[in-house]
């Protein structure tokens, strides 16, 4: 059955877009997808091929998620989202345990923000485990970290803004861009689902101390005279 999943994706290959996209998930030399490989093809369409090969065993899904291959990646990652949605208790644990042990092949930021909070989160939210979510924010690994951040997000949509600002919190200081930017959309989502006012109260004695990008992404909905004064440090 893997097979003919490889195959199809084969099939709907465009090297053209290969191309572009190796070089927007910067998979140069020295760059954080180092070495990825693409077949360039669309998230809609690895969509349809996860919904058709959802029944693909566990086994061989993790088989999928060690792949070289990009789409192949994404592809295990949507099958086992589903699978999880779908799944009994124990289905889920089993999910999302596979999951934690396979991070370092969800190894770019699209792979993380379509699969963390719908695996990592709602386990979590459901389970009342927010330590797996500390250990991932400590990590080394840059793509823990943001699965740490981004899994709070299953917690916004449920109304509960207190794990975000704890991970966000954790990662205040943290070097790498993409971090940044994944606290900070975090950060602006707890202001929209749950309230605004927690938002500003958690900036007031941070924002002059967070990376730039991070309080932009934070404050991106806010009225556009009060983005300014925070920019200019007046708040």
């Amino acid at each position: 059955m893997i097979e003919k999943l490889k195959e199809e994706l084969q099939k709907l290959s465009n090297p053209k877009k290969a191309v572009f996209l190796q070089r927007f998930f910067k998979t140069g030399k020295g760059q954080y997808a180092e070495g990825d490989k693409f077949l360039g093809i669309t998230v809609p369409i690895q969509r349809t091929i996860a919904r058709k090969f959802k029944d693909l065993p566990l086994p061989e899904v993790e088989d999928l998620l060690k792949s070289p291959i990009h789409e192949e990646r994404l592809v295990a990652l949507l099958i086992l989202t589903e699978k999880f949605k779908k799944g009994n208790e124990k289905a889920r644990e089993e999910i999302f345990n596979l999951y934690l042990k396979s991070t370092k092949y969800i190894n770019n930021w699209d792979l993380v923000d379509l699969s963390a909070y719908k695996i990592v989160g709602e386990y979590l939210l459901k389970n009342h485990k927010d330590k797996v979510l500390n250990e991932l924010a400590k990590s080394k690994n840059i793509w823990e970290r943001r699965i740490a951040m981004v899994a709070t997000y299953q917690f916004i949509i449920n109304g509960n803004s207190k794990t975000t600002y704890e991970i966000a919190n954790m990662l205040l200081n943290d070097r790498h861009d993409l971090i940044h930017k994944s606290v900070g959309w975090m950060l602006r989502e707890s202001g929209k689902k749950v309230s605004e006012m927690e938002l500003q109260e958690f900036l007031k004695t941070r924002y002059k101390i967070m990376p730039r990008t991070m309080l932009r992404y934070a404050i991106e909905r806010f009225p556009q005279e009060i983005r300014l004064k925070y920019l200019k440090g007046e708040i």
